[in-house]
């Protein structure tokens, strides 16, 4: 069974170290935001998609739930003697990942050729590709003003009220070599549990990404990443909320609609089921909450057996 799915951020990173578990890695394809990425320190980023690497990989470290497993941050500490802002922990062995990543790309790579070879570097089989490779730039509204994304993430930790999400350079971007394909080709695409608004918005603002999964002949079904009408980590209900969208699993439902075939909630949202399948898509409930390889492991065959 092919599985392609859409990807962002430490939710999908979770969900995909399951479906690895369940189906081999070369029938599966993840398709990554990038509107998270930045440049620090003349270095390309891209947040979404190391940490989907590094998990897989088992490089993550578990504990911080970000970079790599010991760590350590002699470059930053460094750099912070010549008057560098360093509020974006980047650490040593990280730093060589994006080196490679920023060489290739001035050498002429493409973001998709940089992200493979990064990928293969790690000894992963699955497909990792970026759903563009032009430059998409997630930007926030807020009181404060304009912010980049990490600025808004990380910097100012999710404090700013969201006015609006803009996504720079989205206008002339399109899919990456392979992603409008993934999603044709597939038996089944599944939308991790990451924020609808800043992981899975961006993909399905690049020109033919919605296209493409409202056309598929693949099982869409997607896994909503607010529970009781709140986030395990990150901000996607309080931006769902100032941005006028319902921050429950029907308001996933909701924004999902025109693709959506199935959407699988937590058990703690059963009585929401009626109202996800008021949207018109069929709802499954299960143990959402993945804090475990097991818990991971289940709620991937849950997703695969959706299909069915």
């Amino acid at each position: 069974m092919k599985i392609t799915v859409l990807a962002g951020g430490v939710g999908a990173a979770r969900f995909l170290d399951g479906v690895v578990q369940v189906v081999p890695q070369e029938d599966v394809t993840v398709i990554s935001n990038v509107g998270d990425d930045e440049e620090f320190f003349g270095l390309h980023v891209s947040p979404d998609i190391d940490i989907v690497i590094y998990t897989l990989a088992g490089a993550i470290d578990a504990a911080k739930g970000w970079g790599l497993a010991g760590e350590t941050f002699h470059a930053l500490d460094a750099l912070r003697r010549f008057g560098y802002e360093t509020w974006f922990g980047l650490g040593d062995g990280d730093l060589a990942t994006l080196a490679h990543r920023t060489q290739m790309l001035r050498s002429g790579a493409t973001f998709s050729q940089a992200t493979r070879s990064i990928a293969g570097a790690f000894g992963l089989r699955l497909a990792v590709l970026p759903v563009s490779d032009q430059r998409i730039r997630t930007l926030v509204e807020t009181d404060a003003g304009m912010l980049s994304f990490q600025e808004y993430f990380v910097k100012r930790r999710t404090d700013d009220a969201v006015r609006g999400v803009r996504f720079d350079g989205v206008d002339t971007a399109v899919p990456a070599p392979g992603v409008v394909e993934a999603i044709r080709s597939a038996d089944i695409v599944a939308i991790a549990p990451s924020n609808p608004v800043v992981s899975i918005g961006p993909l399905l603002a690049v020109r033919g990404v919605r296209d493409a999964l409202c056309t598929t002949s693949a099982t869409v079904v997607g896994v909503s990443p607010i529970i009781a009408g709140k986030t395990i980590k990150g901000p996607a209900d309080r931006m769902m909320a100032s941005l006028g969208m319902t921050p429950t699993a029907a308001g996933v439902a909701e924004a999902y609609r025109d693709f959506l075939d199935v959407l699988v909630i937590d058990e703690e949202d059963r009585g929401l089921a009626p109202a996800v399948e008021g949207e018109g898509v069929r709802c499954i409930v299960a143990q959402t909450i993945m804090r475990g390889p097991a818990e991971k492991r289940a709620l991937a065959q849950v997703v695969l057996g959706a299909v069915q």
